[in-house]
Parts: structure tokens; sequence; C-alpha cells
């Protein structure tokens, strides 16, 4: 099977992921605690895999698959939270705009050595030019889509920036947490394959990740919203995860019939695009932040990007 044919899936899947983080926003910002909010969200898509794999309980691993698989292939779901604690913790401590910046470059440039390499059980491709400028020119764009959302106001500039050197304290970790993202979505491949059912591998992979967040919860359960709180959760407000939860699957299936430097930087792609008219028209209720020339340039530059990786 020609893999650009399961490109539009991919893209699909970015868009979702772009609609499931603003659905996360307004949940979070409904339920008041985090660690609540999280939980809130990852537990539907525990539940809605389950059900798929009882629906669709075949094919089963062999002890020969399960023989093959890596002791580390179980913790694709949670090295990507890792990138979902980091907004968590320390997206208001150093800003939007460089948060997502620094998360996307690091996972753009760790899924194109990876592809390089041949770690974690892909196909070694070798050091190839051309998708690396056509990463270099995500980054770019990013750096365009970045600088195009940052803060108007004084009073947001000088809470944007609030934390100084501390907060650039913690770009090495948010550059970890970008990375961990990528090798995630590569380790859930790997468990895709060694589980044989896509659907007991999603359940699998996400399994640690609500039980991570409920433990948090459960000794952090301070702040809780009150009643008035929870009456502002729109009806689509636990959604959000099952959305998200949709590129997840799609990396179970499709990431290693087209690599990982294509799947996350056509994921990526799609993603900031619609993060962009999601902004432009405030959708889900979100604040309208209208598409200027700074976001088009970024997104064409990025577009131009996928196609170097894509075609290379």
């Amino acid at each position: 099977m020609n893999a650009a044919l399961l490109y539009p899936f991919i893209l699909v899947a970015g868009a979702l992921q772009a609609l499931g983080n603003s659905m996360n926003a307004r949940l979070r910002d409904a339920l008041v605690n985090p660690w609540l909010a999280a939980t809130y969200s990852f537990m539907p898509i525990v539940i809605v895999f389950t059900i798929l794999f009882f629906t669709m309980p075949t094919p089963l691993p062999t002890l020969q698959t399960l023989g093959s698989m890596p002791w580390y292939a179980p913790l694709g779901g949670v090295a990507g939270a890792v990138a979902v604690f980091g907004g968590l913790a320390f997206v208001d401590k150093v800003g939007a705009g460089p948060f997502n910046g620094l998360t996307i470059t690091a996972n753009i440039l760790t899924s194109l050595a990876l592809d390089s390499l041949g770690l974690f059980g892909l196909k070694a491709g070798g050091f190839k030019p051309m998708p690396w400028l056509g990463g270099l020119l995500m980054v770019v764009g990013i750096v365009f889509i970045a600088r195009a959302t940052g803060p108007k106001s004084e009073d947001e500039k000088s809470e944007g920036s609030e934390g100084g050197l501390m907060a650039k304290l913690l770009y090495p970790f948010i550059l970890v947490a970008g990375s961990l993202q990528a090798v995630g979505v590569v380790l859930n491949a790997q468990l895709r394959g060694a589980l044989v059912n896509p659907w007991l591998a999603a359940t699998v992979s996400f399994i640690p990740v609500a039980l991570v967040f409920l433990f948090v919860f459960l000794i952090r359960p301070t702040p809780l919203p009150t009643r008035a709180d929870v009456a502002r959760v729109p009806w689509w407000g636990a959604l959000g995860g099952i959305a998200g939860a949709v590129a997840v699957f799609a990396g179970l299936l499709f990431v290693d019939k087209v690599g990982a430097g294509a799947f996350n930087g056509l994921l990526i792609t799609a993603n900031l695009f619609t993060s962009i008219a999601i902004d432009h028209f405030g959708w889900l209720g979100m604040k309208r932040v209208r598409a200027g020339i700074g976001r088009l340039i970024g997104g064409l530059l990025m577009a131009a990007g996928i196609v170097l990786i894509s075609v290379f």
C-alpha cells in the first residue's frame, strides 16, 4: 500500500488533536483542578478502547509476539503524557508561544533523528539533507507562529515574562517533553506490533496514563470545582481526550508505514493549521485571535517543510 494514501487520515488525526486541545482547555478552566480535568479527559479514552477491544477481541497476541515486545513498549502512552504534564505545570510560567514552539521543535527534530538512526525498531534511513531542510523550515514556521501569537499588551508581556531566568531554566525540561512525545509515538507502534490487536494496544497504552493522573489528583485534590463551575462544562467537555486519542491510535497504525518524521510532521502541520482556524473563528469558546500575516507565513513554511520530509 502506498504510504501517501495514509496522509489524509493522519491530517484528520492532527486536526482532531488540535480540537481536543481546545476542548481540554475549556474543561480545565471549568473544573479548576488540572489533575481532575486530566483524569476526566483520559478516563473516557480507556473506557472506549476497552469496549472496542471486547467488541473486537481478535486477533490476540501470541507468546511469540509478546516475547518479541521490548520492555519499554508499554511506556509509549506515559512518554507522550509527559508533554501533557509539561503543559499543566509550565505553560503559565513560560508562556504558550515558547512552550508550544519548544515542544514542537523537539518533536520534529527527534522524529527525524529516529528515522535517520533507526531507533526503537524503525528502519534506519540514514542522513538525508532534504528532510532535515524540511525540519528546519518547520522550525522557522513555528517561530513565526509563536511570535505572531505572543502577548500584545504591556500587562500580557510582563505576565508572560514573569520569572525571567527561572522560566528559561524550564526550557530543557520542555524540550525533553517534546522529544518524549515523538518517542511515545514510536513506542506505541512497537506495542501495537507486539500485541497485534490495535484496540488492545491502545487500551494498554492509555491505562497507565489515566492511573497516573488519577493518583496525582487523589494526593492533590484541591482546588475543587464548585457546582457553578461544573455547570459550565460544555456537553462536549469529555470528548477532548477522545479527539486527541485519535492521533495516538493513528500512530499505532501508521507510524511504521510512513516514518516518524513524516507522521509527526503531518500531524503537527494539521494541528497548527486547525489551531489557527480555531483562534481565528473563535470555535469551541476560544478567544478570537485573527490569523495575521505572521501566522499564515508560518503555516506555509510548515507546509513546505512537510513536503520535503514526506517526499524525500
